[in-house]
């Protein structure tokens, strides 16, 4: 199940969890931010606001209190369920890429450059031609001519610099 959060609350729900004895996951990626006087490798919440569970009904309640819980994501009035299989895949992308970016589909246009992050054209920068669900059309210029691909999102990165 997903918990929704207070927001920068999600690392501490899921020790808090754990401490009690309720199976959770937050997935969180590392990054390096630089401040004026020092450069520091902080971790920060893959989905912010949100808590990965696996619990029964009985142990629903014991995670409703957990201080900054707000509520079970639910989904046209059921709960929002993920399975086992969903969460190893969060957790092996998590643990085997050092870089992680999520983009939402309703953040991506017609004409924003992208580079893809995985597969057989990996590192290859376009420009996005088509959105199809949650695949998009782009094209590729790198090779003295052009090439159009349907990717996923999930295999792209936002705001390639030129």
């Amino acid at each position: 199940m997903v918990v929704y959060t207070r927001s920068r609350f999600e690392k501490k729900i899921d020790r808090t969890l754990n401490d009690n004895s309720i199976i959770s996951f937050c997935p969180v990626i590392k990054s390096l931010k630089k401040w004026a006087d020092r450069n520091k490798m902080i971790e920060t919440p893959l989905f912010p606001s949100y808590v990965f569970v696996k619990v029964n009904a009985s142990e629903q309640l014991k995670v409703k209190q957990v201080p900054g819980v707000i509520n079970f994501v639910s989904h046209c009035g059921a709960p929002v369920i993920l399975n086992d299989l969903e969460i190893e895949r969060i957790r092996s992308i998590v643990d085997t890429y050092s870089e992680v970016e999520l983009i939402s589909i309703q953040n991506l246009n017609i004409g924003n450059k992208v580079k893809i992050k995985d597969g057989l054209l990996y590192n290859y920068q376009g420009v996005v031609t088509q959105i199809m669900g949650k695949a998009i059309l782009m094209t590729i210029e790198q090779l003295n001519c052009v090439l159009t691909v349907k990717v996923n999102v999930d295999q792209i990165c936002l705001n390639v610099a030129s």
